[in-house]
């Protein structure tokens, strides 16, 4: 294999790397960090070189969106919705009913807000909904023939796993592997995938995993009764708790559609006035996602929030902010893992090593009109076995760059193989240390392994069948 003394360089930090993030011996960022201190002290490239990806514009989206999903729940929105969804009358008692409204209660607030936090919320709300029923179902007449089947309640709690990871899908804040292929994309391809770009595909690919999911819950854990009762009584007392709009909410509420807007605006515009208009040209040079998302977050800082209570502080209120710095959190374990893997990966590139990587495996893809199609395909199942034994940021470091230079090496769709890789590397929902929202839900007690495992492997493939398709179909449209 010819390669630069450089390329020889950052093989073995490659090969540490990933070694490290799948063992997961070190914090994911410090691994991230060490291999971009690692590429400096051997040479790869230069410190500025190395360390320019830690200031791209998408970590700005990163911490914008932090920040506003932290204003979400800090003012009890995601709670809001939640309560209200199942408050619907459709929603009734039925069981079915019950777990298509928690999943697609978990699916919309994933999609703003970190899955994580979506999942510890959902199964509070769930222990919640089913402590209910049994309350319900012990103080009855009917008793014991009114309370469901144990396995419900698994059904249930994987609704809250499965759901909260898929609807992170839908938009490209869901969930951080979605900007680190958007990273790649843009940087190696040279596209730019619009906020409306991207839900034009995630929300059909979400739309169509979440109701199989329904589905299969919905048949491997029956609930065994007609009607659960106790669930109408449960939500109308948690949504009479939350009281009336307070000014925090309104203001938050105010924040995040400002940034949902500026995140659709030049996408709008671009469809009505197309590519080359001076108004769209504007919008993609003046407001990118980061911007926007910045904006929104200050924002929060900006509008007023609820006033403190003088009986419980023992002080009259002082005017606040929706969000004040203290109470802004930011995950810089993400940001720096963001950073170090888009470095590493750049470096791959410019190295000449991911080309060469791309070579060695491409007589693996065969040619002719099928070479496609296993082209996205591998993306998919690689990407999706990757994120069972490791993190799903890190599965995506990992598989991206590599989709994108097995794309360039074949001569094949690489854009459509890179997204394929990044929409797959937030699957893998067999194992309770896939994701940390199967760990959640897993420690709940409820989950039995082997029920998790079954109805995770057929979600894997399921899904790994919908983004090939999906992605096949779309890069057919585009290339047309």
């Amino acid at each position: 294999m010819d390669l630069t003394p450089e390329a020889w360089r950052l093989a073995p930090i490659l090969v540490v790397v990933v070694v490290l993030w799948v063992t997961e011996a070190l914090p994911l960022a410090v691994t991230a960090l060490l291999g971009a201190v690692a590429c400096v002290l051997a040479g790869v490239a230069p410190a500025r070189e190395v360390f320019r990806p830690f200031a791209d514009p998408l970590i700005f989206l990163f911490i914008g969106s932090f920040l506003l999903a932290e204003a979400l729940r800090l003012h009890r929105l995601d709670r809001r919705l939640a309560y209200a969804v199942l408050s619907v009358p459709w929603v009734g008692e039925r069981p079915e009913r019950i777990l298509a409204a928690v999943a697609l209660v978990s699916v919309l607030i994933s999609t703003c807000i970190s899955n994580t936090c979506t999942a510890a919320m959902m199964m509070a709300i769930v222990a919640g909904i089913l402590a209910a029923v049994d309350d319900a179902a012990g103080g009855s007449a009917a008793g014991e023939a009114s309370r469901p089947a144990p396995g419900f309640a698994t059904g249930m709690y994987l609704c809250v796993a499965f759901a909260s990871s898929i609807g992170g899908l839908a938009t490209p804040i869901g969930t951080p592997p979605n900007l680190i292929g958007l990273g790649f994309i843009r940087n190696q391809l040279g596209i730019d995938v619009s906020f409306l770009g991207w839900c034009a595909i995630g929300v059909p690919l979400v739309a169509i995993m979440v109701t199989f999911v329904v589905w299969l819950l919905t048949w491997l854990f029956p609930a065994g009764v007609e009607r659960l009762s106790g669930v109408t009584d449960y939500v109308r007392r948690e949504r009479a708790r939350l009281g009336p709009w307070t000014i925090g909410q309104v203001s938050t509420a105010v924040a995040f559609a400002v940034t949902v807007s500026l995140w659709l605006l030049p996408g709008a515009v671009l469809v009505v006035a197309g590519p080359n208009h001076p108004a769209t040209e504007w919008l993609k040079a003046r407001l990118p996602e980061g911007v926007a998302a910045l904006v929104g977050a200050i924002l929060l800082f900006l509008l007023p929030g609820d006033l403190p209570d003088a009986e419980t502080t023992g002080t009259p209120g002082r005017p606040r902010h929706a969000l004040t710095w203290p109470e802004a959190r930011i995950d810089w374990g993400i940001v720096l893992l963001y950073g170090g893997g888009m470095a590493l990966g750049e470096l791959c590139f410019e190295t000449g090593l991911a080309t060469a990587l791309g070579r060695s495996i491409q007589s693996l893809i065969p040619t002719g009109p099928w070479g496609g199609v296993v082209l996205v395909a591998a993306a998919a199942v690689v990407a999706t076995v990757t994120s069972e034994f490791t993190s799903n940021t890190a599965s995506a470091n990992m598989v991206v760059p590599v989709a994108i230079a097995l794309g360039q090496a074949t001569g094949g769709d690489a854009l459509a193989a890179a997204l394929a890789a990044t929409f797959a590397a937030s699957l893998g929902f067999m194992m309770p240390v896939s994701t940390p929202c199967n760990a959640i839900v897993y420690g709940s007690g409820r989950i039995p392994l082997r029920a998790m495992m079954k109805s995770g492997l057929l979600l894997d493939i399921v899904g790994m069948v919908v983004i090939t398709g999906l992605l096949l179909a779309v890069s057919g449209l585009w290339a047309a």
